[in-house]
């Protein structure tokens, strides 16, 4: 939450920290200083008003510094021999000892990503009731009982309690949501420490993950969660999730042997694991160098709690406010002092005096505004929209920017086979044929891509007999591979159990680049027949410049390859034999691709009817997401990445973001700025879509956070309207909807006609 908004009025830069603090154990959400509230009394009233009415922004243009340590930081240890990492975390190869463990703990504090208090009731409650509405009324009521005016006087009490009491409600409620980072790493995690006086022994032990401490030596294998931030020590065949981070469901390779520059990006750092993230397969050992506060996860959640900026609704009802207070007490004060020299009543003028306020006061506009909004919540609901935060109704309405992600929003987040080719660039049956084989006979690990070749051949009306195959073993798939084989045996072996014909196969699918480096030999087919050459240079080229203009074009290649095995030679495989998958036949390629939406087009369509422009913020490839977003109809004119912008200086990555219609592959650190930038140097209001743990930081900071139902819970902590479908066209009803409710008192004034046009807005005319 951070601290009241009065207090940053008396404290400057409400960002500032304790020099005496050490910058590595900083909390990275920002607490009030104790210091400094002495500076109420130097204040003028007229610097009060005007820190009130002009709040310092978050640009977005550059990191933060908490950032820029926790970056220099990891690219170092990335950059360094493993055995000397050691020396930087002050630790042993053998780990740390018990003693040493608790001291660092306590120095350290416990190991949870965001080290975040919830406020007291008493300070919700302050910042609840320091609006200016509420203090004209409250001085207001005070001189009414002053004036024996008892009935006014309450009146004016029972308004300020029930405008104070729905925000202090709503404030109290997404208070906690920061809360939920926790729930992320919270496992027991297997740790190498070390015991023993005088000979030192290596012992495995169990320790929960809010006690593990930099430099301890922890154990990795599948399904554990990196405690912290680690740099690898040993690894074999490692593959990481990443999903918490970026957003996107593809895995990572990692590795310990290996040394870093500073040109890779730090999400692609080889020897470098983050807090959050997973192992999918493979073991290794790791050597924790940050936790807490200091690991990336932090500086992701940095700013969650901190006041947004205000928006131009706040801004105009604090300056009518201020006005208002301005000519209240110089009009009241007029009036007392007119009414005295003519009455000489001192109490008769007073009361005079708060007459006059009273009639210079709106008291019902917090009421009639909250109620207002309320019902505009009600009438979102029918629509499917869940409405958490009413001030986003109004933001809502006022948004210009939407900023969506592509997976599942734009996309169907499935894969659809889209063709078959041979080495040529030519659509061959042949190769499908080879890839059903593999895909039907598969039993282990069925994904999303098997799915898809298996409903390619059947709505295609493709008559492949699978019964004259029979299924003799399997090669699942890993990792380290990227590829997975299926060992089958044709009917007629069946019936001619003494023959030694070779109709024994393996047929391999998997990454291209994988499945071609196991070939030895490539097929040449034409129309009329096939021929096996040898698996050239010139050939290799071809494949790879195939793919990469495919991979271009946003399609999601695999390759196909088989070999044909004399019957000795099939015996039963029970771990997994090089020479199988050796001196292949290159068959083709099949690709794939995410299909977008058909609704995707037309909703973004009537948004722009709206006045909403959209921006694809996406981790994934660029060359993926400028496809689907032509198919949609979203201009990729102007379009970049992640990396390019780290590369920008403050005013080119403003310029460029204000211009981009599709950002690809951004850390939700890199979104969170994208949102800042288009706030305050674009002065927009933005909106923001998502539904992952990487999404958190920019729906925390955006006008409108908007997620789904099928989301993670922490986004739906974080947003402000929850969609019970994933559909652009649920946030297209909700934005009409709220424009219906914006201009219905402009039209009901127009009476009968009026109201019929509103209740038919495709009549209006722009």
């Amino acid at each position: 939450m951070g601290m009241p908004s009065f207090l940053r009025v008396f404290t400057g830069n409400g960002n500032v920290h304790a020099s005496s603090q050490n910058s590595l154990q900083e909390n990275l959400v920002y607490r009030p200083h104790p210091t400094r509230r002495h500076g109420l009394l130097r204040i003028s009233i007229f610097a009060f008003l005007g820190r009130m009415m002009s709040r310092k922004k978050i640009d977005g243009g550059s990191r933060t510094e908490e950032e820029e340590k926790v970056y220099s930081w990891l690219y170092a240890l990335s950059r360094t021999e493993k055995n000397l990492t050691f020396e930087y975390v002050r630790s042993t190869e053998r780990g740390l000892s018990f003693s040493d463990a608790e001291r660092r703990l306590r120095e350290n504090g416990p190991n949870v990503p965001l080290d975040y208090s919830f406020p007291s009731w008493w300070h919700l409650l302050w910042n609840a009731f320091f609006h200016p509405f509420n203090i004209i009324l409250v001085v207001l009521a005070s001189l009414s009982f002053l004036a024996n005016d008892s009935l006014n006087g309450c009146i004016m009490l029972v308004l300020v309690f029930i405008s104070v009491s729905l925000r202090f409600y709503q404030e109290n409620g997404s208070s906690k949501a920061a809360m939920k980072l926790s729930e992320f790493v919270r496992c027991p995690v297997k740790v190498q420490r070390c015991a023993g006086r005088v000979v030192q022994t290596e012992l495995l032990v169990q320790v929960d993950q809010r006690d593990i401490v930099p430099g301890d030596i922890i154990i990795l294998e599948p399904g554990d969660l990196f405690p912290g931030d680690v740099r690898l020590l040993t690894s074999k065949q490692l593959v990481v999730s990443q999903s918490s981070l970026t957003g996107e469901f593809g895995t990572t390779e990692k590795t310990a042997d290996i040394r870093e520059d500073q040109s890779t990006p730090l999400l692609e750092l080889k020897n470098i694991c983050f807090m959050g993230t997973s192992v999918i397969s493979g073991c290794g050992t790791g050597l924790v160098v940050s936790t807490g506060s200091n690991t990336y996860m932090s500086t992701m959640f940095s700013t969650i709690g901190k006041q947004k900026p205000p928006d131009d609704f706040e801004r105009g009802i604090k300056r009518i406010s201020y006005v208002l207070v301005s000519v209240m007490l110089v009009v009241a004060s007029i009036m007392i002092l007119l009414d005295y020299i003519t009455s000489r009543d001192v109490s008769q003028s007073i009361l005079f005096g708060i007459s006059v306020a009273s009639a210079l006061t709106p008291q019902m506009l917090p009421l009639v505004v909250n109620t207002s909004l309320a019902k505009g919540a009600v009438a979102m609901a029918k629509d499917r929209c869940i409405v958490k935060s009413l001030t986003a109704i109004r933001d809502m309405g006022s948004m210009d920017i939407l900023c969506i992600d592509k997976t599942g929003t734009l996309t169907m987040n499935s894969a659809i086979m889209v063709n078959h080719f041979d080495t040529r660039g030519s659509t061959k049956e042949n190769v499908l044929y080879y890839g059903f084989l593999n895909s039907y006979f598969k039993t282990q690990q069925k994904n999303p891509l098997d799915d898809a070749i298996l409903a390619y051949v059947y709505t295609n009306g493709y008559r492949f007999q699978s019964s004259k195959w029979t299924m003799v073993d399997e090669i699942p798939f890993d990792f380290s591979r990227r590829r997975v084989s299926v060992i089958l045996e044709t009917s007629s072996n069946l019936e001619h159990q003494n023959s030694s014909s070779p109709n024994r196969f393996v047929i391999t699918k998997g990454a291209l680049e994988e499945i071609t480096k196991v070939c030895s030999f490539i097929e040449h087919t034409d129309d009329e027949r096939s021929e096996i050459a040898a698996f050239t240079t010139e050939d290799h080229y071809r494949i790879l410049s195939l793919g990469e203009e495919l991979s271009n074009d946003g399609l999601r290649l695999i390759g196909v390859a088989m070999k044909k095995l004399v019957k000795d030679a099939g015996k039963r495989i029970v771990a997994y034999d090089e020479t199988v998958e050796s001196e292949m036949v290159f068959i083709g390629l099949i690709s794939f691709y995410d299909p977008p939406k058909d609704s995707a087009k037309l909703a973004l369509w009537r948004l722009a009817e709206k006045g909403v422009k959209a921006k694809v913020l996406t981790g994934d490839s660029l060359s993926l997401a400028i496809r689907v977003c032509k198919e949609v109809g979203i201009r990729t004119s102007h379009v970049t990445s992640g990396p390019e912008l780290e590369l920008l200086d403050q005013d080119s990555f403003h310029e460029t973001v204000k211009r981009a219609t599709v950002l690809a592959r951004l850390t939700p650190t890199q979104k969170l700025r994208v949102v800042q930038s288009l706030q305050t140097v674009g002065d927009h209001v933005i909106g923001f879509l998502g539904d992952g743990v990487n999404d958190s930081l920019a729906l925390d900071a955006a006008n409108v956070g908007i997620s789904v139902d099928s989301g993670a819970s922490i986004a739906k902590d974080f947003a402000d309207i929850i969609l019970l479908e994933k559909d652009l066209n649920v946030l297209v009803a909700g934005v009409e909807r709220e424009f219906l409710i914006q201009c219905w008192p402009n039209c009901n004034s127009m009476g009968q006609n009026g109201r019929s046009l509103c209740e038919n807005p495709t009549e209006m005319v722009p």
